[in-house]
């Protein structure tokens, strides 16, 4: 579409991961695998948290909410990528590209703050997390985390917005990644750049911080512990957390503090693929294989089932 002197670009066309032809299926077969594991694995712990009274408590309501976001950012990404994968014409519309970025800049950091904020009553005052985990209490703060996320989300979508694009249409990626995006403006970006990096900051690594603080504490009260048996279940209970936001933020933190200020697009798709893909996949997988509740949980609600079928 003309618009003065420029053309303004109605749709982009995206690289993907590589332009081998020979690879395509076989990324495709790949990444469909790995998309249908992911929407299994978050399903399936939303479903079994959801209708299993063991899981009735607020570790597995954030688990809840957490298996959405990943469901919320997978589906952003991956189908459009399958779908590219098998396309001549690898093109987004520009409202499509629009809904990819605002999708998946809503982060879980706030999330995982609450998720750590749990364990740290659970482990660091045991005698009073009840009264302090109520139900109420717990919706608020998965809404703070939600709200913190969203607002997070429209700020920096609405602010690329406002740039024109009129010319390059181009991405470099396998879907529209606001860092990215932003190198095809035709205006100066110094100021969304900064303020990207600003958001970053304050949505990404002072929750980190204030995790770090959390588990500093955590490890403190394990230590104090005078079982050998108790401190081991302890750590157990924070085990699948800690393994979850070092994936989330070991990626997040190359993406949009690194490669905000070194651009190398070759590790900047592989640091993407496995924030967006890979993490939302592996995260069903870390919380069920190494809680003896969920997987105690599934058996029993699975066994119901089967015997209510045989009646």
């Amino acid at each position: 579409m003309v618009t003065g002197n420029f053309t303004t670009v109605v749709e982009f066309i995206l690289l993907g991961l590589t332009s081998r032809q020979d690879l395509q299926i076989l990324l495709f077969i790949v990444f469909l695998t790995c998309y249908i594991v992911s929407l299994i694995g978050n399903i399936v712990i939303i479903w079994i948290s959801s209708t299993n009274p063991r899981l009735h408590t607020p570790m597995y309501f954030f688990l809840r909410n957490l298996s959405f976001l990943d469901i919320w950012y997978t589906s952003c990404v991956v189908p459009k990528m399958l779908i590219n994968f098998l396309s001549v014409k690898k093109t987004i519309t520009y409202n499509g590209c629009v809904t990819q970025m605002f999708i998946h800049m809503t982060l879980e950091c706030c999330l995982l703050l609450s998720m750590a904020y749990d364990r740290y009553v659970a482990i660091c005052s045991p005698l009073r997390y009840t009264n302090i985990m109520h139900p109420t209490f717990c919706i608020r703060m998965a809404a703070a985390s939600w709200f913190a996320g969203i607002v997070d989300s429209v700020v920096n979508t609405v602010y690329t917005l406002q740039l024109p694009f009129c010319g390059a249409n181009v991405v470099d990626h396998f879907f529209c990644e606001m860092p990215t995006l932003l190198e095809l403006a035709c205006a100066d970006t110094s100021l969304n750049k900064t303020f990207l990096f600003f958001w970053a900051i304050v949505i990404g690594v002072i929750p980190f911080f204030v995790i770090l603080i959390t588990y500093v504490n955590i490890i403190s009260s394990i230590m104090k512990i005078r079982t050998t048996t108790g401190r081991r279940k302890a750590f157990s209970t924070c085990a699948s957390h800690v393994i979850v936001v070092t994936l989330f933020y070991g990626t997040g933190f190359f993406i949009y503090l690194i490669s905000g200020r070194i651009h190398v697009s070759s590790y900047d798709k592989m640091a993407t693929l496995f924030y967006s893909v890979i993490t939302p996949m592996l995260n069903p997988l870390i919380y069920t294989l190494r809680n003896k509740d969920v997987k105690l949980a599934l058996i029993e609600t699975t066994g119901k089932k089967i015997v209510l079928w045989h009646k």
